[in-house]
């Protein structure tokens, strides 16, 4: 009987190389579903090794999981056995992670702990232990147990360390930085977290690290969003060039890898001849050991055996020779998130770096680039036009949200850029992808409905509806628990309602500035200070106590200049201490301020405010009798007046305008109880990262100075778990 079962294992590993897993697997359910008795363990190893197919291959996650419920009962009877036990438990676990079940998997994952700590010192338990241990930190970070998670962390950090393995040690160390992003409770906890990454990482040899992109990758993504969240930009940017830098050579690496393979399926193909020489078989033999030992060496962590444990958090869609980024070896080969995705967020990385410096022709290559990753991986996973998350196969709905946000956020960039430019109608079919993605994906996208609603609010600003405007950033404010998001959309608010311009609208405008003041030192980071700043002074100045305005806008704008790095959000600082300075008659400084504004603001092609400048410089000029120059500026003001009256009419005659504007809710399908249940049950890697975004906000020529709506560069706390 065991030649019998090694016949059909060996038939399965035919067909499975072959492409044709049907066939494989039936060949192994012979084994299982014959009437003649095989050995406990060759059933086990049999019904493992069909987990596993249908976990990589399709979509029958039951399936799977109930082949690995009968081995994990086969095995109790067997007092040894370990490393099968192990394999099993792991794999269970993973199926009850796709599936949802968490009490589940936390449960086979404490018994999968129990075993590694019974079964002695062996290299091989300690290896487990840490496949457990990050597996539970998982589960319990989905339920929002952050100390759970990190204690588990820990001990795998510790058991890393037992063994001396650096790069296991730096997985878990990146693993509890991860955590500490999502929760913060503690700055000092979170920069610790921070310094022992760095320090793990360089104690790496130079050539290790080019063998672990996933750790490289996964490490400088998580320096940049403990950066971003700090307003900490200068920082940030090397290790934004390195992360650009590692993609590129990634994919440059990639593609020799896939040169390599057509070589070696070309050399397969030959040695199938049989006709073909001694001398001309042993020849290509020889070439065929070199290339597979080239593809071992190019895939690093990656180059594992047929019995090692593949991760499966990540769907099912068949991944090929180098399109991986592990992130820690055997048994854990684990990824953070698939290449395409990480690829995707390195495109997003980039624009949210180069939106607030202008770089916008960058922008619109990585946005184009990125979009079309997603809209690549969106379409294997089904998700085709007018597919919405009901339909979505149950082990897709987690790897489609993490498109999905992605997706969203590549949008919400592009809103921003194309109302800088004061693009309108470009911004208006940004906003209505937004729309038409959240309606047909409500659940999944929950979390960006505030979003949507404060895109919508500073669409109405930048075309002059400001009692819309405000409305919108109100009711953004209701839809999130993130109180920076909140902070900044009550910024909004108070400015739209400065614009409207009568006394209510300014007392309203005080009331949602003072709360938000009074704690504005509380945030990590300066965006909320800068943005509060600003339209407090925006509103001193209305009052006429400009001398107390000047004070606060100095102080935002050194805060804006030294962090945030934000162009825009800098030219409208200085162009309304540019109009203070002429209030108070301080003609020299107002020349200087106003003409380093109006740089900016050409360099941004920001027409508004290039019109607030200008209409700033016509008065400055008429003060000082300078005619010539008065003239001048007052006719390049006249033809960006036109210029920007004509974007306008073409925003305002679109029929997508006043859909955007309207006071309401984009309206969604509701789910049923058990379809709402399905949707959110999907499998998420539980890590809430903090992406902070910058989002422009333009507005038309205004009555007065103080009604120009500033361009905050502002840090979502909302959840995306990824």
């Amino acid at each position: 009987m065991e030649a019998v079962a090694e016949g059909l294992w060996g038939l399965a590993e035919f067909h499975e190389r072959r492409g044709e897993i049907g066939k494989a697997v039936k060949c192994l359910e012979a084994i299982c579903q014959s009437q003649v008795s095989f050995f406990p363990i060759v059933e086990v190893k049999t019904r493992l090794r069909i987990a596993t197919l249908l976990l990589h291959h399709s979509h029958n996650i039951s399936h799977a999981k109930s082949h690995l419920e009968r081995s994990v009962n086969f095995l109790k009877s067997i007092p040894s056995c370990f490393e099968l036990k192990c394999r099993a438990y792991s794999l269970l676990s993973q199926c009850y992670h796709l599936v949802g079940s968490i009490p589940s998997q936390k449960q086979i994952l404490q018994k999968g702990l129990e075993l590694t700590t019974s079964a002695g010192h062996e290299m091989s338990m300690k290896l487990w232990s840490c496949n457990f241990n990050s597996q539970l930190a998982n589960a319990l970070s989905i339920e929002g147990d952050y100390r759970g998670s990190i204690s588990s962390l820990e001990c795998g950090y510790t058991t890393a360390t037992e063994i001396c393995n650096p790069e296991l040690q730096m997985f878990f160390a990146t693993s509890i930085l991860h955590v500490h992003l999502m929760q913060w409770d503690d700055d000092n906890l979170v920069e610790q977290a921070v310094k022992r990454c760095s320090e793990i990482w360089e104690s790496i040899e130079p050539d290790k690290r080019q063998q672990c992109p996933g750790l490289l990758f996964y490490n400088e993504l998580l320096h940049i969003f403990y950066r971003l969240r700090l307003c900490d930009y200068k920082n940030a940017a090397p290790h934004v060039d390195n992360l650009d830098a590692a993609m590129k050579a990634d994919m440059q690496q990639t593609q020799q890898m896939q040169e390599l393979m057509k070589e070696l399926n070309a050399l397969d193909q030959s040695l199938s001849r049989s006709d073909l020489h001694y001398r001309d078989r042993a020849a290509l033999s020889k070439k065929q050991s070199t290339i597979q030992e080239q593809l071992k060496n190019m895939n690093g962590l990656s180059s594992t055996g047929c019995e090692t444990l593949e991760p499966v958090y990540f769907g099912n869609v068949r991944r090929t020779l180098g399109d991986k980024l592990p992130l820690a070896p055997p048994p854990i080969d684990g990824e953070w998130l698939p290449k395409s995705a990480v690829y995707a967020l390195v495109d997003l990385i980039v624009v949210i770096f180069g939106r607030p410096k202008g770089l916008f022709k960058e922008c619109t290559k990585r946005f184009e680039s990125g979009m079309q990753i997603i809209q690549d991986e969106l379409l294997k996973l089904g998700i085709t036009d007018g597919v919405t998350e009901v339909e979505l196969k149950h082990s897709s709905i987690w790897m489609a949200g993490v498109y999905l946000m992605l997706l969203i956020q590549f949008l919400e960039n592009k809103v921003a850029v194309e109302l800088t430019r004061a693009e309108f109608v470009e911004a208006q079919e940004a906003l209505i992808q937004m729309k038409n993605w959240f309606t047909r994906f409500p659940t999944i996208l929950q979390a960006c409905e505030s979003i949507i609603e404060m895109l919508r609010g500073q669409y109405a600003h930048s075309v002059g509806c400001y009692n819309e405007a405000a409305f919108h950033f109100v009711e953004a404010v209701k839809l999130t628990e993130s109180k920076s998001m909140q902070a900044m959309c009550q910024v909004y608010a108070a400015v739209s309602y400065i614009c409207i311009g009568d006394a209510e609208s300014s007392s309203q405008a005080l009331d949602l500035i003072t709360p938000v003041y009074g704690v504005m030192d509380s945030f990590v980071g300066v965006r909320e200070k800068t943005g509060v700043l600003f339209a407090y002074g925006l509103l001193l100045m209305k009052r006429q106590d400009l001398q107390e305005a000047r004070n606060r806008l100095a102080r935002g704008l050194q805060l804006t200049h030294t962090y945030l790095g934000n162009l825009q959000l800098v030219s409208q600082y200085l162009t309304i201490l540019g109009s203070l300075a002429l209030a108070l008659h301080d003609t020299v400084q107002a020349r200087e301020i106003l003409r380093s504004s109006l740089t900016l603001a050409k360099k941004l092609s920001d027409t508004p405010t290039q019109i607030w400048v200008l209409s700033i410089l016509t008065a400055l000029y008429k003060e000082l009798g300078e005619r010539g120059n008065e003239m001048e500026n007052a006719e390049y003001q006249t033809k960006k007046i036109e210029e920007l009256q004509k974007r306008l009419a073409d925003a305002h005659a679109s029929i997508l305008h006043l859909e955007i504007i309207a006071k309401v809710r984009f309206e969604v399908c509701p789910l049923h109880e058990m379809d709402m249940k399905r949707a959110m049950a999907g499998p998420a890697m539980g890590v809430n990262l903090d992406i902070p975004e910058s989002i422009g906000l333009s507005a038309p020529l205004p009555a007065t100075s103080s009604t120009r709506l500033v361009d905050i560069d502002r840090g979502r706390r909302g959840k995306w778990r990824i």
